[in-house]
């Protein structure tokens, strides 16, 4: 293994980071960070507890006048120093990033790392772009405006799959808008968080804009949502947790930004680029092990092209090499621990009793057989309304089932309690632009399916939750919008006056 840095030694002095430093967690809980790929702990810390959060939120809220009251370039500035921090610690982020989650390390270099340091930089010039309706005489009498103004402190928390992305997805947007953060990371992965709060630091930004705890969800994850100096709670992961954020949530009347479970449906017609279509189901399903909620989960495929789709993906899943994410040349890495690996296995098990498993479905043996690894898998003959087919797994898995005409098609892929991510495949403009409008999906791709861009939204409707993450649509969770009004006409009595007393004036 490529041994960048000690992790303990690294993060010697605690896994909470509060007002610039370091510090231990004062919960009596412990966690291990273990790595998927073999099953060996590479760090343990003491989880935070209701009274890190209670600091970690004092110090973003005395860091939060002198932060609001910065100027926008001033925040650009430090946002651009930000990123240039980001990018010298490249090699040690994606090492940390595969250690902790076991993707490949390929993926880590290539698009995790990349892309939060793209955001970071797409930020420090959106910082700068805050939109708002032109002043003018919108009465005749008055002139209005728009403001548009930090909210406070933000509570966030983030989910395992991709620890580094879903931190820069959380903390940017806020902190560009003058907003403080408290982030708290799963605590199954918590050291690339860690890492880009230090970063924030050495980049130059105050102590207290950036902190993070490390902690359950039922500790420091309540404390945090429920807490009364949390102004905003912003959350992903699942649609069942989102729903108890939500709850505590209302008891302070947060603003509430959640993005959720998906289960995106990948609808191929009978004028597709077959070869295309294979390919980037394949791809769209097993990023990052399939641990991704936007990933390809059910692809429905028109009748004429479904034998040959089934054969074609079943092949590609063959080839994929699971092994070692250090590697260079793995595509396949484990799941983010043994009992998501043994939570996949339960779908792919009870699916066997009403559907077929065309190739994987188990785990590997010989070299792999220590960590959290699970073998592509591709399923059909599934009914509508099986588990595999409506439930998200968060593994690599993919079911195939046939359709008809383009309005089944079209049904089949909406008949889920989700939306937050689709795809289409076809040569014909129409039919592709129907999809477009008819999936219900707060993101549809057009033959490709997975490819994130910063200057574009992300975030779902209806189970999949709320709000944009990335952005300049982001803005639009993490503002308060002001509308402010002058009086132009200097009269003493308004005409409007005597709606409460006196006659009109003559």
């Amino acid at each position: 293994m490529d041994q960048r840095f000690d992790v303990t030694e690294r993060f010697a002095d605690g896994a909470q980071y509060i007002a610039g430093r370091l510090r231990q967690g004062g919960s009596e809980g412990t966690h291990q960070v273990i790595d998927p790929a073999t099953g060996e702990q590479v760090f343990g810390y003491r989880l935070a507890g209701a009274a890190d959060v209670d600091a970690a939120v004092a110090a973003a809220g005395a860091a939060f006048p002198e932060w609001a009251g910065a100027t926008p370039g001033e925040r650009s500035d430090a946002l651009h120093r930000f990123a240039a921090v980001l990018t010298e610690r490249a090699d040690d982020l994606a090492y940390a990033e595969s250690l902790q989650c076991g993707k490949p390390i390929k993926l880590s270099t290539e698009f995790d790392v990349p892309g939060s340091i793209d955001n970071t930089s797409f930020f420090a010039g959106a910082a700068r772009q805050l939109e708002g309706k032109a002043a003018g005489e919108y009465s005749g009498d008055h002139t209005s405006y728009i403001r548009r103004e930090p909210i406070g402190v933000i509570g966030s928390i983030a989910p395992w799959n991709y620890p580094l992305q879903m931190a820069a997805w959380k903390v940017l947007p806020a902190i560009a808008a003058g907003n403080t953060i408290v982030l708290k990371p799963a605590e199954l992965t918590p050291l690339t968080s860690l890492m880009f709060a230090q970063a924030a630091t050495e980049a130059g930004l105050p102590d207290g804009v950036v902190n993070v705890v490390s902690g359950t969800g039922a500790e420091a994850g309540e404390r945090l949502v429920s807490h009364p100096a949390v102004a905003m709670t912003s959350f992903t992961g699942s649609t069942a947790v989102g729903k108890r954020v939500a709850e505590l949530a209302t008891s302070t009347v947060k603003r509430i930004h959640l993005e959720l479970g998906g289960k995106a449906p990948f609808v191929v017609f009978d004028d597709a680029d077959l070869e295309a279509a294979a390919h980037g189901a394949v791809a769209g399903a097993l990023i990052n092990s399939g641990q991704d909620c936007t990933a390809a989960t059910r692809a429905y495929v028109q009748r004429p092209l479904y034998d040959a789709f089934v054969a074609a993906v079943a092949d590609l899943m063959a080839s994929v090499r699971l092994g070692d994410p250090f590697d260079p040349h793995t595509d396949l890495g484990p799941l983010v621990s043994h009992a998501q690996r043994d939570r996949v296995a339960g779908f792919v098990d009870r699916a066997r009793g009403y559907a077929t498993v065309v190739t994987g479905g188990d785990a590997p043996g010989g070299d792999l057989a220590k960590g959290a690894y699970y073998r592509p898998t591709l399923i059909t003959g599934a009914p509508q309304d099986s588990e595999i087919v409506q439930s998200e797994i968060f593994g690599p898995v993919l079911a195939v089932l046939p359709f008809d005409g383009d309005d089944e098609g079209i049904a089949l892929a909406n008949d889920t309690p989700y939306g937050l991510a689709a795809s289409a495949w076809s040569r014909d403009v129409y039919r592709t632009g129907r999809a477009s409008r008819e999936l219900r999906a707060g993101c549809v791709w057009i033959n490709d399916h997975i490819p994130i861009i910063s200057e574009m939204p992300h975030g779902g409707v209806r189970a999949s939750g709320f709000g944009k993450d990335m952005s300049a649509y982001s803005f639009e969770e993490y503002t308060q919008v002001k509308h402010v009004m002058f009086d132009n006409t200097a009269v003493v009595r308004k005409d409007w006056h005597r709606t409460v007393f006196g006659d009109r004036q003559t």
